[in-house]
């Protein structure tokens, strides 16, 4: 073929040197023939047949990263030993609380209101330099009159820096460097204890008058945790107060309280050793913290209680026997219900908010019994 001889321009092949064979013209006529023929008809199901194949695909892509999840948890859920196992139990605790995250609310890690250490915003500098001391906390929630008026949260540091700039420090430009001294031209002695007096710093201060008092976080108990967490993360303010649905304080919630959920209790050097929810003092005998969670106490003590009901509304102990009695008990109050058959609870320290500690007895038939004849004797006696 030369260059001036035309190309074939259509997306069959083109054969040389075989026109003459009658087979090939037959065979092309009969094609020129199907060409011009009219296409088959589609029946109708093909295209909803179609159709359902795609979105089938599509769901399944879609539904591909839940698959994913699934396997994960149940991978989590199995149990393994030996070389088969494919996370060590510090793994699986810790990819499973990250999990599990996702469906954690503000309302599942939050202090409660009865637990939050606040400051009001009239307290004097010396006496917030106290609350600080006693409680341990770097930051602290500050009111006016009541928790329910909110003003914002003061930091320890904060607090620092201006009893610091009223003493009189001499302000730097940037950070000190490890083991740097601050030098006062040739008699080498640190300018900071030189020009500082402590003496001028006026301690009665009011907080309010300071400016020392940052914003924080005001969130509804239903929002997620990893919501405020990522919230908390973009505005650097690591503390929010939870507002109830009448604009009440009902609880307070820290960056430290949702990383816990997932790592585990952070302690540091100021944290002192908190005392255990449940103790067992004796065979059939413990002292229990009111805020313990019944699925806890269920746990440790086997109850056996049937509280689907009664569960809906509440979490702790102490929740569910103000629930039960319409009231809080007073201190030495001896409780005992027929919703939680077989135990009895000594009240041993209570405030007219809260119960704060309890004792659990539980109750043996044989000493049920001999209660019951000594009470049937006496009253035989009396008559």
């Amino acid at each position: 073929m030369t260059g001036s001889e035309p190309r074939s321009t259509d997306g069959g092949e083109t054969s040389y040197g075989n026109d003459n064979n009658p087979e090939d013209s037959s065979s092309s006529a009969q094609i020129a023939a199907d060409d011009q023929a009219e296409p088959p008809e589609i029946k109708p199901g093909f295209w909803a047949g179609l159709t359902n194949l795609f979105t089938s695909f599509r769901r399944h892509r879609r539904n591909k990263a839940g698959s994913l999840r699934e396997n994960l948890e149940d991978e989590l859920s199995r149990e393994t030993h030996g070389d088969d196992t494919a996370f060590t139990a510090d793994e699986r605790e810790l990819l499973a609380n990250i999990l599990q995250l996702r469906g954690s609310r503000v309302e599942d890690v939050m202090i409660p209101r009865a637990d939050i250490q606040a400051v009001e915003d009239t307290v004097a500098i010396a006496d917030l330099m106290e609350y600080f001391r006693e409680s341990g906390h770097s930051r602290m929630p500050v009111y006016h009159e009541n928790l329910d008026d909110p003003r914002g949260m003061v930091h320890i540091k904060d607090l620092m820096a201006y009893i610091a700039e009223q003493a009189g420090a001499p302000k730097r430009n940037g950070r000190r460097k490890n083991g740097e001294r601050l030098e006062n031209g040739s008699n080498g002695k640190d300018t900071a204890a030189e020009v500082m007096n402590l003496a001028t710093v006026d301690l009665s201060r009011p907080l309010c008058e300071t400016g020392l008092v940052r914003p924080l976080h005001f969130v509804p108990p239903s929002m997620s945790s990893s919501d405020l967490m990522k919230q908390m993360q973009v505005t650097r303010v690591q503390m929010a107060l939870v507002i109830d649905e009448y604009g009440g304080t009902d609880g307070l919630v820290s960056l430290e309280d949702i990383v816990e959920t997932v790592v585990g209790d952070i302690e540091d050097e100021h944290d002192e050793a908190e005392e255990a929810m449940i103790t067992s003092l004796r065979d059939g005998v413990w002292a229990v913290d009111p805020r313990i969670d019944l699925d806890d106490l269920e746990e440790e003590i086997k109850t056996g209680w049937d509280l689907e009901e009664l569960a809906e509304d509440v979490d702790t102990l102490g929740g569910l026997l103000f629930t039960l009695l319409g009231r809080v008990p007073v201190r030495g109050e001896l409780i005992s219900d027929r919703h939680l058959p077989g135990y009895e609870f000594e009240v041993m320290d209570a405030d007219p908010r809260r119960i704060k500690r309890l004792k659990v007895y539980k109750r043996r038939h044989d000493q049920r019994a001999a209660a019951v004849r000594t009470r049937s004797k006496r009253a035989e006696a009396a008559e």
